[in-house]
């Protein structure tokens, strides 16, 4: 019966069928991470896009 739970835990902690969603779970992470840390950044950027697009807009319909 001992034999029989050791295998059986060696055979699951051997087991690497999940490992493709804990690698993805690491990287949604990390980009969560980089976003809240550059936010400031991320926003100020996309505003100028925004402004830059509305101008070119303006231009383009004058």
């Amino acid at each position: 019966m001992m034999t029989t739970m050791v295998s059986s835990a060696k055979s699951f902690w051997k087991n690497e069928e999940g490992l493709g969603t804990l690698e993805m779970i690491l990287i949604i992470a990390v980009l969560i991470a980089v976003v809240l840390v550059f936010r400031e950044e991320i926003v100020k950027v996309v505003k100028d896009l925004i402004s830059t697009a509305g101008e070119k807009s303006q231009d383009v319909f004058e």
